[in-house]
């Protein structure tokens, strides 16, 4: 589908996925999340595309999380009474039933409130420019972060911690998010996409279907007592199994090059 209000880019195997609306501090509406549902499922089903790299436009923010301006305008018929069905993959495309064993990185360029954090909450790493936020203030206005936020935030960090972030609603400055263990770096703002950018490059010196059983293996495990997630044999690991590049990398080895990884 053609996209009014994210960008998608690919670069070899990266693919960069933009929230285009720097006029609402990136804020999603009912049609960006319809956009970017398609765009997460189509780098999903993509063979080519390896790692995904989420981020927004501009300097202010990463995504303000949902666009109250446009709920209210729509309350008020501006919008002509339209109505979006929810999509497959939750808010943002990606906060709930969407399962992909793709790396997926946040650039966290401002502020990631709301179903913004939400959305950096669903990706695997987390890349934070110093002077970005990152909250859940749903409470403030009557809501709650139903996208995942009030199960993923404690989580990801001391249990006390976050519940003392969602109760008063408060911002976590970038580097008390990194103080937490929530971001895994946080660099100056022209250094940002940079910095994921070179996340994604050390991914990628692993074979993908490794990083993708890797990935499922430790997801999947955390919903499993250690016994079973142990002895459990999943998917990915089976297909990592079988697959071309398990021969591929211990002949690189042995033969002192870099592997060439097929994915297959």
């Amino acid at each position: 589908m053609a996209y009014e209000f994210i960008n998608y880019e690919q670069d070899g195997n990266i693919v960069t996925i933009t929230i285009n609306r720097p006029e609402r501090m990136n804020s999603i509406h009912p049609p960006t999340t319809v956009e970017l549902n398609d765009a997460w499922s189509t780098f999903k089903n993509d063979d080519s595309a390896w790692i995904a790299i989420l981020t927004g436009a501009g300097e202010r923010a990463f995504s303000a999380g949902n666009d109250l301006k446009y709920t209210a305008e729509t309350s008020r018929g501006e919008h002509g009474g339209e109505r979006f069905a929810p999509v497959p993959g939750g808010f943002g495309g990606i906060t709930a039933d969407f399962e992909c064993w793709k790396p997926m990185i946040a650039a966290v360029n401002g502020f990631a409130l709301g179903g913004g954090c939400e959305m950096a909450l669903a990706c695997d790493i987390i890349v934070a420019a110093d002077h970005a936020r990152l909250g859940l203030p749903e409470p403030r206005v009557g809501l709650l972060a139903g996208a995942g936020g009030v199960h993923r935030l404690p989580r990801h960090i001391p249990l006390k911690v976050a519940m003392g972030h969602m109760l008063t609603a408060k911002h976590m400055t970038a580097q008390d998010a990194l103080r937490w263990g929530l971001v895994n770096e946080v660099v100056p703002l022209a250094e940002l996409m940079p910095a994921a950018r070179r996340w994604a490059d050390e991914i990628l010196q692993c074979a993908p279907l490794s990083i993708r059983a890797t990935k499922e293996a430790s997801y999947r495990g955390l919903e499993m007592d250690l016994h079973s997630a142990i002895t459990h044999s999943f998917h990915g690991q089976r297909v990592m199994a079988q697959s071309e590049d398990t021969i591929e990398g211990p002949r690189a080895f042995a033969e002192k090059r870099d592997p060439d990884w097929k994915a297959r």
